[in-house]
């Protein structure tokens, strides 16, 4: 199992930030990525939907024997529990207790806001998951046009800027105003630039892909399941809808090239 690949599954290509954080975290590491990309986006879904979209994902990568299991989806991750009990003894982890971590490691007594998308903030996930490690004040704003203006490669300009205007004037507006924000969909990250002007030098912002990371060398670490010293294998990529669109607007998220000979479509129903 050392030598089988990490399965990572997202909504879209936004997990990419989540892969790209693990590879450079775990260099040695195989990576198996799946993007639901005819079923974006997870957060206009219902529970039910979500979780069985996750379910079907997790078993996609489980027939290709992957050793660990990332739901690189924040709307997903609260589908975890019900993942981990049908995958048995295959470890998973998600992204929100990896966030909820590093936003009170930088605001311990809050507030922390939350931007994420409108299933995640209906959830409540990041509020359990703060008020269960601290006691800080938490405030959300669901914010789902950030995820079309990612998918679609539009990640600066005075339209993005504006919708962050909308989405987050309000938010910061909060008083006590928030220390820390929370971007609570692994879309966000590349609208990073946009997001910290528009809610000022004064808010740190959290990105739960490198404390996620942390997670993974953790727990590969546990189990003995780190990859041993070998040649270097290219990671492969999944894609339910447009595997050639996913390679050319994927490159915003991972930060380098993806082969389109790499990427494999699949159908998940």
């Amino acid at each position: 199992m050392n030598d089988s690949a990490i399965g990572i599954f997202d909504s879209g290509m936004g997990g990419l930030t989540v892969m790209r954080a693990l590879a450079e975290r775990l260099p040695g590491e195989r990576f198996l990525y799946l993007g639901d990309t005819a079923r974006l986006p997870y957060g206009s879904k219902s529970a039910d939907t979500v979780k069985r979209y996750a379910l079907q994902a997790a078993q996609a990568l489980v027939a290709r024997q992957v050793k660990l299991l990332v739901v690189a989806c924040n709307t997903a991750s609260v589908s975890l529990p019900a993942l981990q009990e049908a995958l048995g003894p295959l470890p998973a982890i998600g992204v929100i207790e990896p966030g909820a971590r590093a936003a009170l490691a930088v605001s311990p007594g809050g507030p922390i806001a939350v931007i994420a998308t409108e299933g995640t903030v209906k959830g409540g996930a990041y509020v359990r998951a703060i008020e269960a490690h601290g006691q800080a004040p938490v405030v959300q704003q669901a914010c789902p046009l950030f995820v079309a203006m990612a998918e679609e490669g539009l990640v600066d300009g005075p339209i993005v800027e504006a919708v962050a205007h909308r989405y987050l004037d309000p938010l910061m507006a909060t008083l006590p105003r928030p220390r820390a924000l929370v971007l609570g969909c692994t879309h966000f990250p590349v609208l990073r630039s946009v997001i910290g002007r528009v809610a000022g030098e004064d808010v740190a912002l959290v990105d739960s892909a490198a404390t996620t990371a942390q997670a993974v060398a953790r727990l590969l670490a546990e189990r003995g399941l780190a990859r041993g010293a070998g040649p270097h294998e290219p990671h492969r990529f999944l894609a339910t809808d447009a595997p050639d669109r996913f390679a050319r607007v994927g490159e915003i998220f991972l930060g380098r090239a993806i082969d389109p000979g790499s990427v494999e479509p699949i159908d998940l129903q």
